[in-house]
């Protein structure tokens, strides 16, 4: 069996270390990583997509706060001024995308942290440590979460299954297996044979250019389709079930995902085929009732009209290119996390889970 990917990012050194990330936007045909020693190097990544995926990015901005911080004289400054340049980071950090809730769900937690810590005797350089240590912790849990969402998950695939995911869902986007490839590479783990079909993803290709990649390193078969044509692939009898992750969902469900989810969710439901989301507990964002209440990002259109650098629209022509949609609960046959399944998918067996 082939290796899991590289780690997608990682801190190198101590307090005064950096961040290192794979610059997913070379991928498939280069592996290569960056080095961030800056706050505006990590926004940069995480607005480009360098980094992606809502836990991903939520690592990464953790690890920018430390690298934030760095700028400071801690020998010399007050908790004061130390607290108003995390305030100052954590705010700046959170202008980089606006759909995934995981990146504000780890700067909270690391200005909760901070909070905390400005309250005891600590100086400013074991504060800066302690930090460290924080994001260091975010990535850990990181990746325990991931493994017990593939442990849960795997149960939904039976041996021979075929299943199509959308946009990218793995080790790319998280700590190591992913959210809705744990399922699949845990049950290559089991033993089970699979048959991924994987939607190319338009307008960045993230399927094509990550998921397969990702998926071929672990000797999984893996057809790549257009994204149109996942409801021909379904009417063949193809697909037995969906898995894709999720950018945040809401307290009754509802799911944001890369653009094209919703549209797989209805042609599953037609083709009565099980479409099911996995996602950590705190891609879970309770303040919100619906979907209708998720911020959806709106990316360039040149993303569309000028793709990879290569025209592909006539001149001038408008272009919108939303960069998720919401997948209604009534869609959503389970969601696989890190607690156990939620399904039915409701506001009630979303709290039951989540608590337990």
């Amino acid at each position: 069996m082939a290796n899991i990917i590289d780690q997608t990012l990682q801190w190198i050194g101590g307090p005064n270390g950096h961040l290192s990330l794979i610059d997913q936007t070379l991928l498939p045909t280069q592996l290569q990583t960056i080095d961030c020693h800056t706050v505006e190097e990590v926004w940069e990544a995480i607005k480009v997509l360098r980094v992606r995926g809502a836990p991903a990015i939520g690592i990464a901005a953790a690890y920018g706060v430390c690298v934030g911080i760095q700028t400071l004289d801690l020998t010399r400054i007050s908790p004061d001024q130390l607290s108003q340049r995390i305030s100052a980071v954590t705010t700046y950090l959170a202008t980089s995308r606006p759909t995934a809730v995981n990146l504000f769900w780890a700067l909270d937690r690391m200005k909760d942290k901070t909070t905390a810590l400005l309250a005891t005797d600590s100086s400013t350089e074991q504060i800066a440590a302690l930090l460290l240590k924080e994001a260091q912790a975010i990535h850990e849990e990181d990746r325990a979460m991931c493994h017990a969402i593939g442990k849960f998950g795997s149960e939904l695939l039976q041996d021979g299954t075929g299943v199509i995911t959308h946009c990218n869902a793995g080790g790319l986007a998280t700590s190591e297996y992913g959210t809705a490839l744990s399922l699949f590479f845990t049950a290559q783990d089991e033993g089970k044979q699979l048959t991924v079909f994987v939607d190319e993803t338009r307008p960045l290709l993230q399927g094509a250019r990550l998921t397969a990649w990702e998926l071929k390193r672990r000797d999984i078969e893996t057809i790549l389709i257009c994204d149109n044509m996942a409801a021909q692939v379904m009417r063949e009898g193809k697909i037995q079930a969906v898995v894709t992750g999720a950018d945040r969902i809401t307290a009754n469900g509802d799911a944001a995902n890369k653009i094209g989810t919703y549209g797989l969710a209805i042609l599953a439901k037609y083709h009565s085929i099980p479409f099911y989301v996995a996602a950590p507990s705190n891609t879970f964002d309770l303040k919100l009732e619906s979907g209708a209440e998720i911020p959806i990002e709106v990316r360039g259109a040149d993303e569309i009209t000028h793709g990879f650098g290569r025209q592909t629209g006539p001149d001038e022509v408008n272009a919108y290119n939303p960069a998720f949609d919401v997948t209604p609960a009534e869609l959503i046959a389970g969601i696989v996390t890190e607690k156990g399944i939620i399904s039915p998918v409701n506001r009630d067996n979303v709290l039951t889970v989540l608590q337990s």
